[in-house]
């Protein structure tokens, strides 16, 4: 099974009818429980790498459908077998296939973006890696019908707002990891959640959204935590032993966006998948299906989302300075077993501080002293080829800075369109 091919089957549009009937929650909990991780060694890496379009004679103006469609007809083949996506509001993603381990799967990104980046560069336009969009509104630009309706979800559940920023103005790096052998499974699941807020922290690149500072270091971060922490939040339970009982648990509990029939539909009151699954409640004039479970879980955005894999959605987008050396931390923290209890120990007393990490990144002391462990652990162990990012990232911590307090300086002296402009023409 590939990671990209099924993130990218996630976004599609295909109309989603029921499909067999589900006899109740606890049929779609065995469903869940079943097939959320997958038994067997680790050691497989993919990346998906969110950039915004801009066009830097005037980045003010967000590029269109169709103009972006139009730079996509003329990417040749990628090298290293990337799959090209748009997000709503005109992000363009490259999603990797997985590969051995996260050289091989950097090598393969960076080879990729090279070529996309080029494309758009021919057709005037540049992809920017921040967080989130510094500067336009909020605007969709895809115009799929899942993204309409999810749309008048968010409005609909009073996070109109912040659903409009995640959808169209927000950006990542995201790392899917095979789940490993399933004893080692909640202490895996377990310290994927423990990094999160330090890793955010280090990694923090968006204080700016619409063109104003939002005081946060991590805005990508604090617009996912306005959302609904049923669909949005951490997924462990009390103790962590169990994450696949968990997930299952989790899914059930969270409201239904989306119904199909077959044209996808908001759904505008609270609704638990277990009340559609039991037949308490009937959507769309029916119960739930097996294809309704299936087309649910992916409107979950929990920062580690089970997938068969591990998929890990808590890192900002950042440039390529850093973002391999931060695959590199990430991916090592977790695969390497010795590096993996000891990391576990670091993030201990923040494994649950998101917020603070958003808000103040590197500058609160917890963090601080979380980050630099977690780097001391890792750092000595990077290859030639990503000597000089490590290098970089581990001097940021060391001065308890994240990227957005470079980005926050150069605003400060240039502006904000400055800096996108000189982002978007590849400029260094």
């Amino acid at each position: 099974m590939g990671f990209a091919a099924a993130t990218q089957l996630s976004r599609g549009d295909e109309s989603c009818p029921g499909g067999p009937e589900l006899s109740g929650a606890d049929a779609a909990a065995d469903y869940i429980i079943g097939r959320c991780l997958t038994d067997g060694p680790h050691g497989r890496v993919g990346l998906e790498i969110e950039a915004h379009c801009f066009d830097p004679a005037d980045p003010h103006r967000r590029p269109g459908w169709s103009e972006i469609g139009e730079v996509l007809q003329s990417v040749p083949e990628l090298p290293g077998g990337s799959v090209v996506t748009v997000e709503p509001g005109g992000a363009v993603e490259l999603s990797s296939p997985p590969l051995p381990g996260a050289v091989a799967a950097i090598e393969a990104m960076i080879g990729d973006q090279a070529v996309l980046r080029g494309a758009f560069a021919e057709a005037g336009l540049g992809l920017v890696a921040l967080g989130t969009d510094p500067l336009r509104p909020t605007a969709r630009v895809n115009p799929g019908e899942r993204y309409a309706a999810m749309e008048q979800f968010f409005t609909a559940s009073h996070t109109g707002s912040a659903g409009a920023a995640m959808m169209t103005a927000t950006a990542s790096v995201q790392l899917n990891l095979d789940a490993g052998a399933s004893p080692g499974w909640a202490d895996r699941v377990r310290l994927a959640h423990a990094l999160g807020p330090t890793m955010v922290a280090i990694c923090a690149n968006s204080p700016l959204l619409s063109g104003e500072f939002s005081g946060w270091h991590s805005t990508r971060q604090r617009v996912w935590s306005r959302l609904d922490s049923a669909r949005c939040g951490p997924v462990l339970g009390l103790d962590g032993t169990d994450p696949a009982t968990d997930w299952a648990r989790y899914a059930l509990k969270a409201p239904v966006m989306l119904v199909h029939t077959p044209e996808a539909i908001p759904v505008s009151r609270y609704v638990p998948f277990a009340d559609w699954a039991d037949g308490r409640v009937r959507l769309g004039g029916r119960r739930a299906g097996l294809k309704d479970l299936d087309y649910h879980l992916t409107t979950l955005f929990p920062p580690v989302r089970p997938r068969g894999w591990l998929e890990i959605r808590y890192l900002d987008s950042v440039d390529d300075t850093i973002w391999p050396a931060l695959v590199f931390v990430l991916t090592t923290l977790l695969d390497d077993p010795a590096a993996a209890e000891r990391a576990a120990e670091a993030v201990a007393p923040v494994a649950t501080a998101w917020d603070v990490a958003a808000r103040t990144g590197l500058a609160d002391p917890r963090l601080h002293a979380a980050a630099r462990r977690c780097l001391e652990l890792v750092a000595d162990r990077a290859p030639a080829g990503l000597r000089d990012g490590m290098d970089r990232l581990v001097g940021m911590v060391e001065r308890r800075r994240s990227p957005a307090d470079d980005v926050t300086d150069e605003v400060t002296r240039t502006g904000v369109a400055a800096m996108v402009t000189r982002m978007a023409r590849g400029q260094s």
